[in-house]
């Protein structure tokens, strides 16, 4: 069982709230508005339109994010979720984009939004697809697909000139030894905001040396308004199908990462849970494409924070959601937040991301050692690896296998699956009304019990 410092309904002080929720605000913001500024940049879409489509993300991911946390009736999983616009569904909209624009996008999304919503309604079913061996899969593979974005934030962002340059790995480097002692030698809320309160020393410390850029904050606006339905809708067929597969593509990962979730915040992860969560990821991209976003799914570096900190509550996250809902308001807000270096995301990220790693080892170590389950777990994670190294491996395969095996997680978890299936001797969930196997924390977070 893991040692939680706060549990899935408790409610911290409102000091220790306020941390908490800005921490998770932090590891969330850039992956955000990365899928509208990577649209707007390749469609070529006017400043104003990219500035559109970014307050529309962050107001849309904190709206869908409360209701997640909270429920409303049947929708929700109520439990600490962040959710944000997901890359799984950019390769679909870029190609519907330069066919049919913005409108095209919007209008497969909502679409296409549909499959979701219907296959949410399955997830008992599909609950039993996914036994131990195969969730250890998942949960040791979103770990390792996590890992080389931080590398590439303490690096200093993929693509950039000074990528790997000494300084960037010194920030990232004194990032990452800050958190980890304000974890081991923390107490209480120290221990707790380890993330916020590194990252905040490292911003610090980058503004001292004239290393963070406050031209995003002087160009973006005060205050907007959302435009519900500014861009139109179009429906073309073709589109629907690609935003669609999209969507069966985010069941399979998005199952993964609740998977995750519920190791880390001690909750039997049944199928009408799971139900209750896909049901506000497909609602969620029906009413973000309405109100002007990409679609949204569960974001799985937040996990990562949970695990380090041994914060569970998803009163905190619900909070995340309001102040993401007012940097969709308050577009300087989330500009200012955009001016944190890479390298101080990328110092706190390869902690919080190991963290999710770590509890994959540790429930790969709980599978029954045998020829079969070592196949399986070599294998999947041999081709979700090959996937994540190697993207261009798919290059030259028809698009559609690109969409579906595109992401190491979703390949490794098919992968699984499949072979889980197959070969003699399978492995079977438990009913909902047996109790899963407790799973070992991570030692730093034992550590927080103390606290």
């Amino acid at each position: 069982m893991n040692n939680l410092l706060y549990q899935v309904d408790d409610r911290p002080p409102l000091v220790t709230t306020v941390l908490l929720a800005a921490q998770h605000m932090l590891a969330a913001l850039g992956g955000i508005i990365a899928v509208p500024l990577v649209l707007g940049a390749v469609l070529k879409l006017p400043a104003d339109q990219i500035v559109a489509l970014v307050n529309a993300a962050l107001l849309g991911s904190g709206v869908v994010t409360i209701i997640q946390c909270k429920g409303v009736g049947p929708v929700g999983i109520r439990l600490p979720c962040v959710m944000g616009t997901s890359f799984g569904f950019v390769g679909a909209a870029i190609t519907i984009g330069f066919e049919h624009g913005v409108p095209g996008i919007l209008g497969c999304s909502l679409a296409g939004s549909v499959i979701m919503i219907v296959g949410s309604f399955f997830m008992p079913q599909i609950r039993k697809l996914f036994p131990h061996t195969v969730t250890a899969v998942v949960v040791t593979m979103i770990g390792l697909s996590l890992i080389p974005v931080a590398i590439d934030w303490a690096a200093g962002g993929k693509g950039s000139p000074a990528y790997g340059a000494p300084v960037n790995l010194g920030i990232a480097l004194f990032v990452l030894v800050l958190v980890i002692g304000l974890v081991q030698f923390g107490r209480g809320i120290i221990s707790a905001a380890a993330v916020v309160i590194g990252m905040s020393i490292g911003y610090a410390g980058c503004m001292a040396f004239g290393l963070v850029d406050f031209s995003s904050v002087r160009q973006a606006a005060v205050f907007a308004l959302p435009q519900p339905l500014h861009y139109g809708m179009t429906f073309p067929i073709s589109g629907i199908f690609a935003m669609s597969l999209a969507y069966v593509v985010t069941i399979v990962e998005t199952t993964g990462t609740f998977m995750a979730l519920g190791t880390a915040t001690n909750t039997k992860m049944r199928g009408k849970l799971l139900c209750r969560g896909v049901l506000c990821d497909g609602v969620g991209s029906a009413f973000t494409s309405i109100l002007g976003s990409p679609a949204v799914s569960t974001f799985a570096q937040n996990v990562g924070v949970i695990s380090l900190t041994g914060v569970a509550s998803r009163h905190v996250v619900a909070l995340t959601g309001v102040f993401l809902a007012l940097a969709g308001l308050f577009p300087v807000l989330g500009a200012l937040v955009v001016t944190i270096p890479q390298p101080v995301l990328g110092g706190a990220g390869l902690m919080m991301f190991a963290m999710i790693l770590a509890a994959g080892v540790q429930m790969l170590a709980k599978v029954e050692h045998n020829k079969r389950n070592g196949l399986i777990i070599a294998v999947s994670l041999g081709c979700g690896l090959a996937v994540t190294g190697r993207p261009e491996l798919l290059s030259k395969l028809p698009a559609i296998v690109n969409e579906i095996f595109g992401s190491g997680i979703t390949t490794g978890a098919i992968v699984a699956v499949v072979l889980n299936l197959v070969l003699p001797g399978r492995e079977t969930e438990a009913s909902d009304d047996e109790a899963e196997e407790e799973v070992p924390q991570p030692m730093l977070v034992k550590h927080l019990g103390a606290a």
